[in-house]
Order: structure tokens, then C-alpha cells, then sequence
């Protein structure tokens, strides 16, 4: 298993929203790298650390997990989508003020400046960590 951080403007999709559908397509992704590691590192059963970003405050809203495999878009094929079902909703956001504070989270994607990737990887520890503060 692997773990992830998606990114999504609470205006466009929120946590709430996931709640709601309970799965949804994650596609629109406009970015090469973002583009590879949803096609060839994402795998039914990965976790996501839903990320709400242009929020205030900006911070991780909840968890979801990958439940189907990339494939292509249909009206882009050049680009790709996965789906996410929705898992837990944070009972608070978790800042991402508080994650660039926060030891053991120096080398998350996330908390380096400029760093503006809409999917990203995670590692096992950051994802406990952030996971950890959200029920602290």
C-alpha cells in the first residue's frame, strides 16, 4: 500500500462532498508527474490524505482511499483519472501551518516551499503522523 496527498479547492470539491457521493473520479489533472503517479504508482487500496487547498485555513480534511486504477479520460486520453472513495472526515482541518511545525514532517511534500503538486506522494510515517494530529 501506498499513501497520497490529493489536493482539491474546497469550492470545486470538498471533503464534504466526497462524504456525500461516497467515491467520486479524480481527473482534470493537468500535470505530468501528477499524471504518472496516478497511472503508474496508484493501486486500489492506497490511502489519500484529502488536502483542502485556496482554503482558509489550507489543511488536510479527511482521508480517502484509492478504489479503482488509472485509466484514460475519455475526451483526453493523454491524461488520466482514478477513483477515491471517501473514508473519514477530520473532526477539525489540520493546518497546514500546523504540518510545517510539526516533527517528522520536515520532508513532507506539502510543507516545502513552492511546492504546488496536486497529488503527492506520502509516506507511511507522515501519513500516521497527520492522522494523529487530526484525532489529538
Amino acid at each position: 500500500m501506498k499513501y497520497w496527498l490529493m489536493k482539491s479547492e474546497p469550492s470545486a470539491y470538498s471533503i464534504d462532498d466526497l462524504k456525500r457521493d461516497g467515491r467520486t473520479t479524480w481527473n482534470g489533472i493537468r500535470n505530468y508527474q501528477a499524471r504518472n503517479y496516478m497511472r503508474d504508482d496508484m493501486k486500489p487500496g492506497d490511502r489519500v490524505l484529502f488536502y483542502a487547498s485556496n482554503a482558509k485555513p489550507s489543511g488536510v480534511t479527511g482521508i480517502a482511499e484509492v478504489s479503482k486504477a488509472a485509466v484514460p479520460e475519455p475526451d483526453e486520453p493523454t491524461w488520466c483519472m482514478v477513483e477515491i472513495r471517501f473514508v473519514e472526515k477530520f473532526a477539525e482541518i489540520v493546518p497546514l501551518d500546523v504540518l510545517k511545525q510539526t516533527r517528522g514532517l520536515e520532508k513532507m511534500v506539502v510543507t516545502q516551499k513552492g511546492s504546488r503538486l496536486s497529488v503527492q506522494p506520502v509516506t507511511k510515517k507522515e501519513f500516521e503522523i497527520v492522522r494523529k494530529l487530526a484525532n489529538a
